[in-house]
């Protein structure tokens, strides 16, 4: 225990003051997802960006891709909350995934960590050798599944973020980005109040 606080202190004198601003964006970003506020995407960019830069100077190459799929899947979801019919009313609404869906959902996940698992087994012999493939690439699969699914206003999409969160705070952590390991503890807490808010409003509308 001495060792991890001790390990903890000093990541956290090492943090830049970038990963502080991203880290609070993030969490900012997440308040406004579980309000389904549609601020959730322009401050969630700030957070995706700095991480791009911050992964890809770390040697990260799964947490780049990762933060660049945020980057574009936010451009995507801002696009999709925006819009509205003849009456003023979103056309996107908070719904539960159907057995269809769920179904989609798998092999999103399969697809996506079988490509990554595989690239950052091979890409770190070469230069990413902070990758842990089979860790990486879970938290990358599962965090894409959830950004595609909050796009789309599912429910199930907190679940997603939820396992992202779980497997993420460890992966930062071994990989000495501290602050970034507090900051997904503090996302764990956020994914299940926003399950639960989402699925009360879902219910709600249904």
């Amino acid at each position: 225990m001495n060792e991890i606080w001790n390990n903890f202190l000093t990541g956290m004198q090492h943090t830049t003051w970038y990963e502080y601003i991203a880290v609070f964006a993030g969490w900012l970003s997440v308040w406004y997802s579980r309000k389904e506020n549609i601020l959730v995407y322009p401050v969630g960019l700030i957070n995706t960006i700095i991480y791009i830069y911050i992964s890809i100077d770390g040697h990260l190459l799964g947490e780049a891709s990762v933060n660049l799929y945020y980057t574009i899947m936010s451009v995507y979801g801002w696009i999709l909350w925006s819009k509205k019919d003849q009456q003023q009313h979103h056309v996107i609404n908070i719904s539960f995934s159907n057995k269809k869906e769920w179904i989609q959902q798998l092999l999103f996940f399969t697809a996506f960590y079988i490509s990554i698992f595989v690239a950052l087994t091979y890409l770190k012999k070469a230069f990413a050798d902070g990758a842990i493939p089979w860790a990486d690439a879970f938290a990358s699969a599962t965090a894409y599944t959830g950004m595609w699914l909050m796009a789309k206003k599912k429910v199930e999409s907190w679940y997603w973020w939820i396992a992202t969160n779980i497997a993420s705070i460890p992966l930062y952590f071994v990989k000495q980005y501290t602050f970034t390991s507090v900051y997904y503890i503090v996302l764990l807490v956020f994914a299940f109040w926003g399950l639960f808010e989402w699925s009360k409003r879902a219910k709600q509308i249904v």
